[in-house]
């Protein structure tokens, strides 16, 4: 969109002038059920071609079009208002945003759930049914996914001018599906051979970027400057589609924009007359796989080709994008570039944006090294979410070189002024210029070393999280930048998390404490005082009986296992990943199952386990770990002798729909990494607001959930990560197990291959590396002290007024776990925006 083309906003109206104009502008569309509904006909019978009969996906797309038309007068002014304000933009450059559905959402945030609910009641149809015709957009994987999109609702409902920058995957990761114990992937067509109906295509605003070729240097003959010419081989275009983000009952509406990847030409005549057919289209092909999946196999050079590929696509065009917008409103003058734009990096995917916008500056605008890298380092904010140094991406030269030999260039030189920078600060020291290039001793560059550089903001995302990162990691960097470093604690948007998918709990809170906590999370404290209040306790206990209802027949539909509602939820579900230690969880499980095998069944809580999530595709061990979930669930399900005692069921292709129902079902959170490893965690979060009780190790974001309920309202277990270092020096898992009966009964279950009669040795590796004194995740060090936890979980569960009491507490103290805060935080201390209309 162009400042031309939208509706004129004046930038001096009141918060109360500014909400006559947007009521003005939804009268134009009508927010009454019956235009609603009228709309909803129109679109079905005009557009889909269909009739009330057909099937519900019909009626998903025509709702969507009926709600899309109430938002697109509010996006436009909004667009229109942060151009004529001329305002400091932030632009969140994410390689995932897990979006989800986005119809509950856009209804919610618009303030028309009750009126769309009543016309489609007058229709003869059900709101719930239309919603589940809804597919996930399988535009992210995990919570650096959803993260983005969470903090996207809270941009635009706290008015803040932010746009998102992702790519448009045809594919998501991969559809999940469990045969015979084991994870099969299969392909996760989101987008279908039909259109998105909360997409716009932007074609005008169609992008160039260069793959390939090799770079030739030469002087201006009038200037004398040294001109640099990157000769590319390949030209991608990325054609932007743009997605409305919708604020809560604010009349702003954000950007998220998608870039898709298409070749320059879409058929080569001249290939296909030579009669080389395949050729004549392989240009296309090669071009569209750059967004054709989200998160290829990177086990393969191919992959990891592919996936650099994708990086680059995505921070070019973006950069490319900001670009042209500044230069179609103050022309090629940078002065006051770094003044009025900032780049968020979520985590290393987008590091190239440091040497992208050097590039951008240098070569194409013509600016000098020391005047580029000015705007630069101000400009760019790098947010670190993980403390795995596997998991921070290094590319090698060769690849780069192959793709990206310009860039390079700029990474070298970066690198050579950065050391020149470190010798003047520490002379003589080989070793610590050897460990802080940018460039290792394997040739490799170490993409999160170039974002800590070229940033003037370096971010963890727990306080855990962020203090480790200054002691271990980048602690190099932290002595010799310590201004960069600050934590900003993550969270979630209560408005998705809480009002949208609880809708049960929405209306109990609303009838005690009213709907301002939709957007100020903290007010949600005032229940605390509510304990004791007879009426307001059993309305918890109903609208808690009512969401595990929900959940089990969730569970029942996807595993055909039923969980009795009466036992206790417990659940994991996240990635799979040994950190995340799905295996000690599931140790549990089997330490149960060995009890009621030994008659062990005095003073027995019934509970039900939940374990869901997806491997990598290339992940072995993690794929052994699903398996093995999978065959213990078999042989506990299907004992009558374990009856309703236990429960365990693998929930297959976890993903954000699925979650809406599993958050608010669930009686306790499982969030037992091993301690140092997880950066934040955010499920965590949902699970709290939702009156979860963590039982958990201190890590990540655990520990600020500890602080904020207490001991008493929280399942403690593990070691703490000093203590973590200190025993791995001389870890033995063997002693812990010789130490342990009950390790031991559990161990022998497992060795015996009672859990693989048929399949022998099936098993021996994970085994193996539980019992490795070299295991990183060290999960029998912690197994006595998650018994015991579990234990009183289950001894706590038992008293259900106790439990009571603990649910309650965890909800009301959530508040600070809200994106609201997060985002607040972010634009205080990093983005500095001035939120629209102020």
């Amino acid at each position: 969109m162009s400042a031309n083309e939208q509706t004129p906003s004046d930038a001096t109206l009141t918060a109360e002038e500014q909400q006559r104009v947007i009521s003005e502008q939804l009268k134009k569309v009508g927010l009454d059920t019956s235009d609603l509904e009228a709309d909803f006909v129109h679109y079905l019978y005009n557009s889909m071609g269909r009739n009330v009969a057909s099937e519900p996906y019909y009626h998903y797309k025509a709702l969507s079009f009926a709600v899309r038309d109430r938002i697109m007068q509010l996006w436009k002014q909004t667009w229109a208002s942060y151009q004529q304000q001329d305002t400091r933009k932030a632009y969140y450059l994410s390689m995932e945003f897990l979006i989800g559905r986005s119809l509950t959402n856009n209804m919610l945030n618009l303030g028309v759930e009750s009126k769309v609910d009543q016309a489609l009641y007058n229709i003869g149809l059900l709101l719930e049914q239309v919603q589940e015709a809804e597919i996930d957009a399988g535009l992210g994987n995990g919570g650096l996914g959803r993260l983005a999109a969470c903090f996207m609702d809270s941009c635009a409902t706290l008015k803040l001018p932010v746009m998102g920058y992702g790519l448009r995957y045809e594919y998501g990761m991969f559809k999940q599906l469990i045969k015979d114990g084991h994870q099969i992937e299969a392909p996760d067509h989101w987008l279908g051979y039909d259109s998105y109906p909360w997409e716009f295509q932007r074609r005008e605003y169609t992008r160039e970027v260069r793959f390939g070729g090799y770079t030739r240097q030469y002087q201006d003959s009038h200037t004398g400057e040294l001109i640099v010419h990157w000769e590319t081989d390949e030209e991608v275009l990325a054609v932007p589609y743009d997605v409305p983000i919708p604020g809560y009952k604010n009349g702003v509406v954000n950007t998220l924009r998608l870039w898709s990847a298409q070749a320059t030409e879409v058929f080569n005549f001249s290939e296909f007359n030579k009669g080389s057919y395949f050729e004549a289209v392989s240009s296309k092909a090669e071009a569209e796989n750059i967004t054709m999946v989200l998160y290829p196999n990177d086990t393969s050079e191919n992959g990891k080709e592919l996936r650099l590929r994708q990086q680059y696509f995505l921070v070019s065009a973006s950069l490319q994008d900001v670009v042209a917008q500044w230069i179609e409103q103050h022309g090629k003058n940078f002065d006051h570039f770094a003044e009025h734009n900032v780049f968020q990096l979520n985590d290393t995917h987008p590091s190239l944006a440091v040497a992208e916008l050097m590039r951008i500056l240098v070569d194409d605008m013509k600016l000098g090294w020391d005047k580029a890298w000015s705007i630069t380092t101000r400009c760019m904010a790098y947010t670190n979410h993980t403390l795995l140094p596997e998991a921070l991406e290094r590319w090698s030269e060769h690849l780069f070189e192959k793709l990206l030999p310009r860039p390079l260039e700029i990474i070298y030189e970066i690198n050579a002024r950065f050391l020149k920078e470190v010798s003047m600060k520490w002379p003589g020291d080989n070793e610590r210029l050897r460990t802080m290039s940018i460039i290792d001793e394997h040739n490799h560059v170490r993409m999160a070393y170039l974002a800590i550089v070229g940033s003037f903001s370096v971010n963890g995302v727990a306080a855990l999280h962020s203090q480790l990162l200054k002691d271990g990691l980048f602690n190099d960097f932290f002595q010799l930048w310590p201004h960069k470093f600050n934590n900003k604690t993550n969270g979630v948007t209560q408005r998705r998390w809480m009002a949208s998918s609880n809708p049960g709990l929405r209306e109990l809170l609303a009838r005690y404490i009213g709907e301002d906590w939709i957007t100020d999370l903290n007010q949600l404290s005032r229940i605390e005082a509510l304990k004791s209040d007879a009426e307001f306790r059993q309305g918890w206990q109903a609208v808690r009986h009512e969401n595990k209802q929900r959940l089990a027949n969730l569970v029942e539909k996807e595993t055909g296992i039923y969980f009795p509602v009466d036992s206790m939820f417990d659940v994991q579900v996240k990635r799979i990943h040994e950190y995340k230690r799905q295996l000690l969880n599931l140790l549990h499980v089997v330490h149960l199952y060995s009890r009621i095998k030994r008659g062990d069944t005095a003073d027995w809580t019934n509970r039900s386990v939940l374990i869901g999530g997806k491997a990598a595709p290339g992940y072995f061990m993690a794929k052994k770990i699903i398996k093995l979930i999978n065959n213990v669930a078999s042989i506990i399900n299907n004992d009558p002798e374990v009856g309703d005692k236990l429960k365990l069921a693998f929930i297959p292709n976890y993903r954000v729909s699925a979650m809406e129902i599993i958050a608010p079902g669930t009686d306790l959170s499982e969030q037992v990494s091993t301690a140092g490893k997880e950066a934040s965690g955010t499920g965590n979060m949902k699970f709290m607001m939702n009156g979860s009780v963590t039982i958990g190790t201190l890590d990540g974001a655990n520990v600020e959930i500890l602080d904020a309920v207490g001991e008493d309202n929280f399942f403690l277990f593990g070691l703490k990560t000093p203590e973590v270092a200190e025993l791995r020096q001389h870890y033995n898992p063997q002693a812990c197990i010789e130490a342990d009966y009950d390790l031991q009964c559990v161990m022998g279950l497992l060795e015996s291959g009672h859990f693989n009669q048929f399949e022998p040795g099936l098993f021996d590796d994970l085994i193996a590396a539980i019992k490795s004194p070299s295991d990183p995740w060290m999960t029998l060090a912690d197994f006595r002290s998650y018994i015991d936890a579990q234990q009183a979980a289950s001894d706590a569960f038992r008293d259900q007024d106790r439990w009571i009491d603990m649910s309650i507490v965890n909800t009301a103290r959530s508040g600070i776990f809200s994106t609201d805060r997060t985002i607040s935080q972010y634009n205080e201390d990093i983005w500095k925006l001035m939120p629209v209309g102020e």
